[in-house]
């Protein structure tokens, strides 16, 4: 019986790791069609966050089967916990993917990104890719170091936010404000996606150390 539990523990981080995966397909393709107006792969990453909404969904239900006929303590315990955190931090990563893909979307045919900022949203993408990357080795590994990290990589994110928050607030800026909405959104996507994949790392951190570090990010 207790072999199948943590065989059960173990088929739960798979299915995360398989998150880090969706949510960093999502976030590319988003990318993609917002920096190209494609329409028909922006519609693909919305129609997908089901999928991903999906195994959230299943996650939960596992976890709470879990908790209810096992009654895990210790490091099982922290195991559940930690898992139904990641699995929701993922699940929101996938929503702020498919809210990139939206705003390419709404502006097809034209692209919502000006050319003077398209290397910023590319490195922004870059940045968010690594970090989710790096979080499903984490997840699927348990290393604490790996997990602290990325607090450290992070910074690279908040560097490329306010960049872009200077660009929209110069007086040289000359695409209205209805382009200035769409980025300043834009920009708060991929920064939020960095902040989740960082939260994701620190519930490593917790299950393999039991204590956390300080939460400084928000959302």
């Amino acid at each position: 019986m207790r072999d199948a539990y943590h065989e059960e523990l173990d088929s739960l981080t798979a299915r995360l790791v398989e998150m880090t995966r969706l949510v960093r397909s999502a976030l590319s393709r988003a990318t993609t069609a917002l920096l190209d107006a494609d329409l028909h792969l922006a519609e693909s990453v919305i129609s997908r966050d089901e999928e991903i909404d999906a195994i959230h969904a299943e996650v939960e239900t596992r976890i709470f089967e879990l908790m209810a006929t096992q009654q895990p303590v210790a490091v099982d315990l922290r195991t559940v916990i930690s898992a139904l955190r990641m699995a929701t931090d993922l699940e929101r990563m996938g929503d702020l993917a498919e809210h990139v893909a939206k705003v390419a979307r709404m502006r097809h045919p034209d692209t919502a990104v000006p050319v003077e900022l398209r290397d910023a949203i590319v490195e922004m993408d870059q940045v968010a890719e690594r970090l989710v990357t790096k979080a499903g080795t984490c997840i699927a590994t348990r290393d604490v170091e790996l997990a602290k990290e990325l607090e450290t990589d992070d910074d690279a994110m908040d560097r490329l936010h306010r960049r872009l928050f200077r660009v929209l607030l110069s007086q040289d800026w000359a695409h209205g404000m209805e382009a200035a909405i769409d980025l300043t959104l834009i920009g708060r996507y991929y920064e939020r996606y960095a902040d989740h994949a960082v939260r994701v790392a620190r519930e490593v951190v917790y299950l393999v150390t039991g204590s956390r570090t300080p939460a400084n990010v928000s959302g």
